[in-house]
């Protein structure tokens, strides 16, 4: 193998962080407040493709006794960046960390309440 052509597979396996938004129903033990039907999660999670991110972020919230029913992903900050979303230090800090430390990391949760009919 030439060493471009090594340089260029190291350059593929890197982990790289993914932005991903899950949407969580209810299970016992799961730490939702009581009256809440589900939540949102937006999770930063490494992975060497968006596919290990989502597949490792599902692993540890069903580790966390949580019911993950969808992900989305959106990519990661190149990409969102141009998707033309605005990211800040704070994300970027907690985007950085996921790298170094190779997680999994919950930046925000909104739990949800009610039937949604209303």
């Amino acid at each position: 193998m030439t060493a471009t052509a090594q340089r260029m597979a190291k350059e593929k396996k890197r982990q790289q962080v993914y932005t991903l938004v899950v949407e969580v129903g209810r299970k016992p033990g799961d730490g939702l407040p009581k009256d809440a039907t589900g939540a949102g999660l937006m999770v930063y999670a490494s992975g060497v493709d968006e596919s290990e991110a989502v597949r490792e972020t599902v692993a540890v919230l069903k580790q966390a006794d949580m019911a993950p029913l969808d992900v989305q992903g959106y990519g990661t900050l190149d990409e969102r960046r141009e998707m033309g979303h605005e990211v800040g230090d704070e994300e970027i800090a907690l985007m950085d960390r996921a790298a170094a430390e190779n997680a999994v990391i919950v930046a925000q949760m909104t739990p949800y309440f009610g039937d949604g009919e209303g």
